[in-house]
């Protein structure tokens, strides 16, 4: 194997594309930033009519008005696979009724004041594609 087939690469993905995996992809992690520092968690979404919807484990009183959620699939093996981030203004969906039909609909870790369905409205989609250097796609 030459030196070149084994470097790996970052390249960046249209934003159609990256709404594509996006939208094949079912686990990620919401993040933002809570007393200086930047909040992880682990979530399940759907796009649905050009918004982000997620259910994660945060209490709704610290979502804050804007939020980055960020899904891949890399390959441990070979270090290949894609990365998207979609980021822009947050709210917690608090209809109850529409909160449940997600909490039904997507699998979450907790119940109760820890379980929050938020709805995304992205401004910024970037994805790139993990490969080998003389890879194409």
């Amino acid at each position: 194997m030459s030196t070149s087939s084994s470097t790996l690469r970052m390249v960046e993905v249209s934003g159609a594309e990256a709404l594509w995996l996006l939208e094949g992809a079912e686990l990620g992690r919401l993040m933002f930033v809570q007393r200086e520092a930047t909040v992880v968690r682990p979530a399940r979404h759907v796009w649905e009519y050009g918004r982000l919807v997620v259910r994660t484990p945060v209490q709704p009183a610290v979502v804050p008005l804007t939020a980055a959620y960020h899904a891949d699939a890399v390959q441990a093996a070979t270090g290949t696979g894609w990365t998207v981030t979609a980021s822009g203004p947050a709210e917690v969906i608090s209809d109850p009724d529409e909160a449940a039909h997600y909490r039904r609909t997507l699998p979450g870790w907790a119940h109760g004041p820890h379980d929050t369905v938020v709805r995304i409205h992205p401004q910024t989609v970037t994805g790139f594609r993990l490969i080998r250097g003389t890879d194409k796609r």
